[in-house]
């Protein structure tokens, strides 16, 4: 997509994003996202694109490192449960407890049984959440192999982005059809009427990013909401700045650029 129509359009839908979160605030709505995707598959720049310029007191982002051993020994949601949204808040998660229905079995991190059980469980604690009024979208960004390829090799040559390529995502590479099996399983086990996945095209980002968005927004009832009008009073004549000692005085960064 050109940069230039991108820019535009994701203007016009950051406006509508704080109309929803100015719904969301003052409706005492919980609004729960979650990404997933193959690694590489543009999860992380869709979720930037929707907080920019939203107020990350009401929409933050969770991305959980690995378990700790505690962790490890509790059941398997409870970490996920403790970053769930109180009332007027959105959370959007950075891969989220479906880490058991992805990277876990196919790279070995869980056993055969804790897979099987959380094919079992997942749906009943999705309905409890919906149950309990939480709004919940799932969203899967769909990258093709090439594609997926490719950003990985840019992001081994960029020194800004080599952090994002782990051990992980180089084994995918070779497990690229064994994620698929991951994917159509968990698909065929959780996606329901009630619980429904979303699946993106995102071999071209900013494409994906547009998409999601309008997306989102067309599943959340917040229609009709005004921001409301803010005064800014005039600006005050300005007083003789109180004498201070030069000792005191920060010093000043020279500017440069």
């Amino acid at each position: 997509m050109d940069k230039q129509r991108y820019e535009n359009d994701l203007k016009n839908l950051h406006v509508e994003l704080a109309e929803l979160e100015y719904w969301v605030r003052s409706t005492g709505a919980r609004l729960v996202v979650l990404f997933e995707g193959r690694d590489a598959a543009g999860k992380g720049g869709t979720i930037s694109a929707i907080q920019t310029g939203m107020n990350p007191r009401t929409v933050r982002t969770v991305a959980l490192p690995a378990p700790s051993p505690r962790q490890k020994s509790q059941w398997y949601f409870q970490r996920y449960v403790e970053q769930l949204p109180a009332a007027g808040e959105v959370v959007l998660f950075d891969r989220s407890w479906y880490n058991r229905a992805g990277v876990e079995p196919v790279m070995g991190f869980c056993t055969k049984e804790e897979y099987r059980r959380f094919l079992r469980d997942c749906p009943t604690f999705e309905e409890m959440l919906i149950d309990d009024g939480i709004l919940l979208r799932k969203y899967y960004l769909s990258v093709s192999r090439e594609e997926q390829h490719r950003r990985f090799e840019a992001r081994a040559q960029d020194p800004t982005k080599r952090w994002k390529v782990s051990g992980v995502d180089l084994a995918a590479i070779d497990r690229f059809d064994e994620y698929t099996e991951a994917k159509e399983a968990m698909f065929a086990s959780t996606h329901s009427e009630k619980s429904p996945w979303f699946v993106v095209d995102s071999n071209d980002k900013r494409s994906a990013r547009l998409n999601v968005i309008s997306h989102l927004l067309s599943t959340v009832p917040y229609s009709g909401v005004k921001l409301p009008t803010i005064e800014i009073p005039p600006l005050p004549e300005s007083q003789p700045r109180p004498h201070r000692d030069a000792r005191r005085n920060p010093v000043r960064v020279p500017k440069k650029f």
